[in-house]
């Protein structure tokens, strides 16, 4: 059986621009200003040398997002599987030439930009999850057979990112893998195998870890047995978010953030940085933006008539979710640090570009909704 499929659209250009969800466009916007003016703080009132480079970075990242936006998503249900594999071969290119960097070899250096394919791997397995569940029945969501392949599609990278080490990016693609598998109609009792084998795998995956991932957990387990050492960053990103109170220190005037008590102020710790200077409303001021972003991604989903829109809007706002959810948890003491940034705010190249390309196939959705879907 041929699993291709038909879109027929009969949009030009200027129709297509029309149908472009302004209003994710504009929150997307308001968040990414925000993240400006932390990197602006985070380096003591200096657009140097973090927020240029967002800026420029976010500039270069729209403009692709809006091109990826007017194509017809047929073509992204066309280009899964080759994104897919272009995506692999890079990992494994990190894992032979790969840029070292804080420890760990998961970067390619490009001269103009350091390229971190597991970020963008993520993006591609959301994509040909997408498309193999597309014209899946119940009935075939139900044969393990049937589900042999994807789940392959998800191990593959998941090793491959786990070896460089980058535990965090590995379990997010697991869980927004997890969550698509649900979306499509796996049978529950897959998930509960799925928890005990994970549940088992423990002692043996901890053996396998490396000694500051293991000291991460202790960490989180009792942050207070080594507070000038492995607890340093929890410690004080408790202290940042409580000395905020409900309206903060105002703007430039972090006392923890400026007087460099607060360590990676410009990645994976900036949501304390804003919540420290904005204090509380401010905080749930960027959750509220955050929350009309994931608002957005849902709806788009549900107004797709054909499964692969439905899937890939859904997959892309679960992965943008996730890692949401995982920096501020992280940051409140609420999980492990694994160093997973906050999307559109930390500072990074390829993680911005990563985001803004996942927005650029959810609008694609979005302009293409209506398109009748027909297997070939």
């Amino acid at each position: 059986m041929n699993d291709s499929i038909r879109i027929h659209s009969n949009h030009n250009f200027f129709e297509r621009l029309h149908y472009i969800n302004w209003g994710l466009v504009f929150v997307i916007l308001i968040v990414s200003g925000i993240g400006f003016a932390a990197l602006y703080s985070a380096a003591g009132g200096s657009f140097s040398p973090w927020a240029s480079r967002q800026i420029m970075r976010f500039a270069f990242g729209i403009v692709v997002m809006f091109v990826i936006a007017l194509i017809d998503v047929r073509w992204w249900y066309k280009l899964a599987w080759p994104a897919y594999w272009l995506g692999f071969v890079m990992l494994l290119f990190v894992e032979i030439m790969g840029h070292v960097g804080m420890g760990a070899q998961r970067w390619i250096d490009l001269g103009f930009i350091r390229l971190q394919p597991s970020e963008l791997m993520k993006i591609a397995v959301v994509m040909v999850l997408a498309r193999y569940f597309n014209t899946a029945t119940l009935e075939d969501m139900r044969r393990i057979s049937f589900l042999l392949i994807p789940a392959g599609v998800v191990l593959l990278p998941v090793a491959l990112v786990m070896l460089q080490p980058d535990l965090g990016t590995a379990l997010m693609i697991g869980m927004a893998a997890t969550a698509m598998f649900f979306m499509a109609g796996a049978s529950l009792w897959l998930f509960g195998v799925g928890a005990l084998l994970i549940a088992g795998m423990i002692p043996l995956a901890w053996h396998f870890m490396h000694d500051y991932q293991k000291q991460r957990v202790l960490t989180f387990l009792n942050p207070e047995s080594d507070p000038l050492g492995a607890g340093y960053h929890i410690t004080q990103s408790k202290i940042a978010l409580g000395s905020g109170g409900i309206e903060g220190k105002g703007f430039l005037n972090g006392s923890q953030s400026h007087l460099n008590f607060l360590p990676e102020k410009q990645t994976d710790f900036i949501f304390t940085l804003w919540a420290e200077e904005w204090g509380l409303m401010g905080g749930l001021v960027l959750l509220t933006l955050f929350g009309m972003i994931f608002f957005y991604g849902f709806w788009i989903s549900r107004r797709c008539r054909h499964n692969f829109g439905r899937y890939l809007a859904l997959g892309l706002t679960v992965n943008f979710s996730l890692y949401v959810f995982i920096n501020i948890g992280m940051v409140m003491g609420l999980m492990p640090v694994v160093g997973a940034p906050l999307p559109l705010i930390s500072y990074g190249g390829t993680s911005m570009l990563a985001a803004l390309i996942g927005f650029g196939l959810i609008m694609s959705c979005h302009i293409f909704r209506d398109s009748r879907v027909t297997r070939v």
